[in-house]
């Protein structure tokens, strides 16, 4: 193929260009400390668009610094600085301003605030640190005479990269939240945050296969490294393995980095750095079904087809991103087992039933729905026809996951929305009750008076009804009674 040639007017705009973008990485690079001194203070400066370099490692590879978020907030991050890819954030549920009221500052601890949102993070460093560095590893530390004190590898957030452990105290969180990963006794696993942050459902577990050390209980709990070797590995005691979980470019002689991400789909990722972008590397779920929504809120997966809804819309609501309209579908159904309509749908089995509890009792769809319609707590239910399994769905429903077996039936609550007459018949209501609770004060105290008045007899009430008490006024005349009562 010819080539066309270059006139003089495209060679010196790429001139240019090529000279901006040189000029704006020796200003994120060069200019950049590689260690914080008791005293430092930085604000988000207003000129930044993207990313605010505060400190480098010194490969200039990773970077701490400020991280546009929504153009309006900020996100402490350390960044894998040729990609802008955050590895880890301080305080990811937390946000703060882009303004020069928001602060940075090391004084021992490293220190966030911002003021006007009462935002605020810190290391808490028990001991005064006398600097912070960011070694070649990504790792963020604060030091005191070369001891580590804190370091951003015991708390990653959703990222883990090569070399760093992973212990059973700790867990990986996807970016939005709902999705997060944990250590058990002998396996790794992955849990859905299905309803108010008090489900957890396990999704994914993945156990030691100990083909080359065995997990010895009572020995203490097991840990997770990502090895440069391009596996992910769990460890119980010494360097040898309990389990390996091979990535695609395993025992491959790359020049690569390493890290392996929580997804906003709940999926976990494994990535490896090829110079220009991140190549994927390793999935622990490959069948886009197996997700714990892929879909959406009753939505319906199939392999190959794609998203539908359980209520046989052939779309997902592209606007709302569900498929069914109504109130708020979480929580659960105990303040008013009313308020929901049925939606019943053959052919549907769950994604991840192996790791949900079974009910076996139910000799037939009628009694596993009818289990489930009692249930305040319960949302839905599964039946096979072919196993007698009931599982029932104590979280709001999510995607299910379409099959050729019609043996297979799904019961699901439907929260109903609410209409305006039905909430002007709430309001009735509630007005009703308080009328009367009045009017039985309003009576309670006016039969009080008439008892108390025959109580007293005669002569009380008539002093009551002059209003003047016994004492020294009773044998006055009636001009004193004039006198006093205008008084």
């Amino acid at each position: 193929m010819e080539k066309k040639p270059v006139n003089s007017a495209t060679r010196s705009l790429a001139t240019q260009l090529l000279f901006l973008i040189s000029s704006i990485l020796y200003t994120c690079t060069s200019a950049t400390a590689q260690e914080l001194l008791a005293g430092f203070k930085a604000n988000p400066s207003s000129s930044v668009s993207s990313f605010q370099s505060l400190l480098n490692d010194s490969t200039s590879t990773f970077s701490l610094g400020f991280l546009r978020v929504n153009q309006t907030q900020l996100a402490l991050t350390v960044i894998h600085l040729p990609s802008l890819q955050p590895l880890w954030q301080a305080n990811p549920t937390s946000s703060f301003r882009w303004s020069d009221k928001t602060q940075l500052f090391f004084n021992g601890s490293l220190v966030i605030s911002d003021p006007h949102k009462r935002s605020f993070w810190s290391t808490g460093t028990s001991q005064q640190g006398d600097k912070v560095v960011l070694l070649n590893s990504s790792n963020l530390q604060i030091l005191q005479k070369q001891v580590v004190l804190w370091q951003s590898f015991d708390f990653p957030t959703s990222t883990l990269v090569e070399n760093q452990n992973f212990t059973s105290n700790m867990s990986l969180v996807s970016p939005n939240g709902l999705y997060s990963m944990r250590l058990g006794d002998d396996f790794m696993a992955l849990y859905a945050r299905f309803k108010d942050g008090k489900t957890q459902q396990m999704y994914w577990k993945h156990k030691a296969l100990e083909a080359k050390a065995e997990v010895v209980q009572g020995q203490g709990p097991i840990h997770a490294r990502l090895e440069s070797d391009g596996f992910l590995g769990m460890y119980q005691m010494g360097k040898t393995p309990v389990d390996i979980q091979p990535f695609n470019s395993f025992h491959r002689p790359i020049d690569r980095f390493l890290m392996v991400q929580l997804e906003p789909d709940g999926n976990l990722k494994g990535y490896y750095w090829a110079q220009t972008d991140w190549v994927l590397d390793y999935q622990a779920i490959t069948e886009t079904c197996e997700l714990p929504s892929p879909c959406g809120p009753y939505g319906l997966c199939r392999a190959g087809s794609g998203c539908s809804c359980l209520d046989n819309r052939t779309q997902v609501d592209t606007a709302s991103f569900q498929c069914i309209d109504g109130d708020d579908q979480s929580g659960d159904f105990c303040s008013g087992s009313d308020d929901f309509w049925v939606l019943r749908r053959k052919g549907v089995e769950l994604p991840f039933k192996e790791l949900m509890d079974s009910d076996t009792t139910s000799s037939s769809v009628e009694e596993c729905e009818l289990s489930c319609q009692r249930n305040c707590s319960c949302w839905g239910a599964v039946y096979n026809n072919a196993t007698g399994f009931c599982y029932t769905l104590n979280y709001p429903i999510q995607t299910l996951v379409g099959v050729g077996d019609e043996s297979k039936v799904g019961y699901f609550k439907v929260r109903t929305k609410r209409s305006w007459h039905k909430k002007i018949k709430v309001g009735i209501r509630v007005l009703g009750a308080v009328i009367v609770v009045l009017t039985g004060v309003v009576l309670g105290y006016g039969g009080y008076k008439i008892w108390n008045r025959r109580r007293r007899g005669p002569k009380r009430v008539l002093e009551e009804k002059t209003e003047v008490s016994p004492g020294p006024y009773k044998n006055l005349g009636s001009a004193s009674f004039k006198s006093i009562e205008m008084f």
